[in-house]
């Protein structure tokens, strides 16, 4: 019986592979018999080295490291999966964020996915073939304006810059899609629950309810769990998806109310 996927002898730039659906995605790109370059600032024991390159992707400096990496280690890259995103800005609004708030989001959830791109595309343009995901995030359409608003812009513009590299370089045999998660079971979205549980004098699964109300509800009633956001990946990284380009999926269990 043929294998639904087959990404064997694959080659593929996984970024923030150290944790949460990063690492998911790494195994599971390993289990399909791809060859896989993660990276993140500092390397976990379960990583293999040869796998791993250490560099911080908010830097040229470091986006242009990996992509020396991945040409030195792999000859290049037919995968780039741009997992890498997050926020650290404290609660109170648009009128909380310093300048040097927005630079830090923008540099953590847009650049590095820019940088890479201009470093690795054209190798694979040159070549015509070849898979960029961008993962995104639902709250570029349903932002949470207490803490994530820069987060959620800097989101969106990865997201119109990933719809307007995708009709520039699809035409020319690479395609570029969109993940777009909701809450995702990871360990840094458990550990939240657990200071929000803390602070309502509650449990887990009350830390949980209150991560889930403040989305407005999930309607599976529950977060994605990592391994289902890396089958996600794979699927469209495939050639299964190989008409598929320019567009957005999104894995948030209902959570954004409109389609």
């Amino acid at each position: 019986m043929t294998d639904f996927l087959n990404l064997t002898g694959k080659r593929a730039l996984i970024t923030a592979g150290s944790r949460g659906a990063g690492a998911a995605t790494v195994g599971l790109f390993r289990e399909l018999g791809v060859r896989v370059l993660t990276t993140a600032r500092a390397r976990p024991d379960n990583l293999p080295e040869d796998l791993f390159v250490e560099a911080d992707l908010t830097t040229e400096e470091g986006c242009r490291a990996v992509a020396d990496t991945s040409r030195q280690r792999l000859g290049g890259v037919d995968i780039i999966v741009h997992m890498l995103g997050g926020s650290s800005a404290a609660g109170g609004g648009f009128s909380a964020l310093t300048d040097a708030e927005w630079c830090k989001e923008l540099s953590l959830n847009l650049f590095p996915a820019v940088r890479l791109d201009r470093h690795l595309v054209p190798d694979m343009v040159s070549r015509g073939s070849g898979v960029v995901i961008h993962v995104t995030s639902i709250q570029n359409v349903l932002p949470l304006p207490e803490s994530t608003t820069a987060y959620a812009a800097a989101k969106a513009a990865l997201s119109t810059y990933s719809k307007a590299m995708s009709k520039e370089v699809s035409p020319r045999g690479v395609r570029v899609v969109r993940v777009s998660p909701g809450w995702i079971a990871t360990e840094s979205s458990i550990d939240l629950a657990e200071r929000l549980a803390k602070q309502a004098g509650t449990d887990l699964e009350g830390g949980k309810k209150i991560i889930m109300d403040g989305l407005g509800g999930i309607p599976i009633g529950r977060p994605a769990e990592p391994a289902e956001v890396a089958s996600l990946i794979a699927f469209l990284a495939s050639e299964r998806a190989a008409s598929i380009t320019g567009t957005e999926y999104t894995i948030d269990g209902g959570t954004v109310p409109t389609a």
